[in-house]
């Protein structure tokens, strides 16, 4: 796909992120440019595509419009703008009280999402994206990988869909709609994969950057994960249970972790004890 060339004359920078930059269309409220940092090519024509075929399942998700590039060579996404929008991050930001509530509407999206089950060969399996990050992996021992890999195996087969990176930052709401966004990472599988992220941001990130990333300090990340477990496993579920049985899924993060910052991540691999 040829991506069409634009001048961000007409647009005004709106948002930042890991990956780059958002930017509203100043003569087309409607659309908003999600624009990547330089360097990055690919990775917005696999997330443009991937979201067309999200759209395509009616998972709820803002429209995606054109592959675009930028006259100083960046590349990125239109897609149809969410207006009055407010990240389940920022919400929870801006009145901490709330964070057990927008935990548990946030677990009512997960569990939609979870129980969509996606046409065979439409995405990547999760646990193939596992394998390969792990035999990227530079840092694990012969004996751990083995190990890790064992474990990824273990876990039931599901045909369901998963976001891949799914965090409060990742999803919006408006007063009548809730919506995914950043979807580059969407595949398909056991939910557990997916909600090893949720637990992860939750419970695992140090204040600085939950307060830098998402708005928000340890105490308010920790009631939103006490909001989110009883709407999505049920009331009888204790909480320690499912951190019990989230925390390996959440520890297998350190691969994307490790993969991104390049060094091991003591912090994070702690929550693989149970499998090393």
């Amino acid at each position: 796909m040829e991506a069409i060339k634009i001048s961000l004359d007409n647009y005004v920078l709106s948002g930042g992120g890991a990956n780059g930059e958002s930017y509203d269309c100043i003569s087309d409220p409607s659309v908003m440019l999600k624009l990547y940092f330089p360097g990055k090519i690919q990775q917005p024509l696999d997330e443009l595509l991937l979201s067309r075929k999200v759209w395509d399942l009616d998972i709820p998700t803002p429209e995606p419009g054109d592959y675009v590039v930028t006259e100083d060579g960046r590349y990125g996404i239109r897609f149809r703008r969410i207006t009055g929008k407010k990240s389940f991050a920022r919400a929870t930001g801006d009145d901490p009280a709330m964070a057990p509530e927008y935990g548990a509407r946030f677990a009512g999206m997960c569990k939609k999402l979870h129980s969509t089950h996606v046409p065979e060969g439409l995405f990547e399996n999760v646990k193939d994206r596992y394998y390969r990050l792990l035999d990227e992996n530079p840092f694990f021992t012969p004996s751990e990988k083995n190990k890790i890999g064992d474990f990824i195996a273990s876990v039931p087969d599901k045909d369901t869909a998963i976001h891949g990176d799914l965090q409060f930052g990742n999803a919006i709401f408006t007063d009548t709609h809730e919506y995914f966004i950043d979807l580059g990472d969407f595949c398909f599988g056991n939910p557990l994969f997916d909600l090893g992220m949720v637990y992860l941001t939750c419970n695992l990130e140090g204040d600085d950057f939950l307060k830098e990333t998402f708005h928000m300090d340890q105490p308010e990340a920790h009631a939103f994960w006490e909001g989110f477990v009883p709407e999505y496993f049920g009331k009888s579920k204790s909480l320690s249970d499912v951190n019990e049985l989230i925390l390996p899924f959440a520890g297998l993060k350190t691969l994307i972790i490790e993969r991104d910052t390049k060094m091991p991540m003591k912090e994070f691999r702690a929550a693989l004890s149970s499998i090393l």
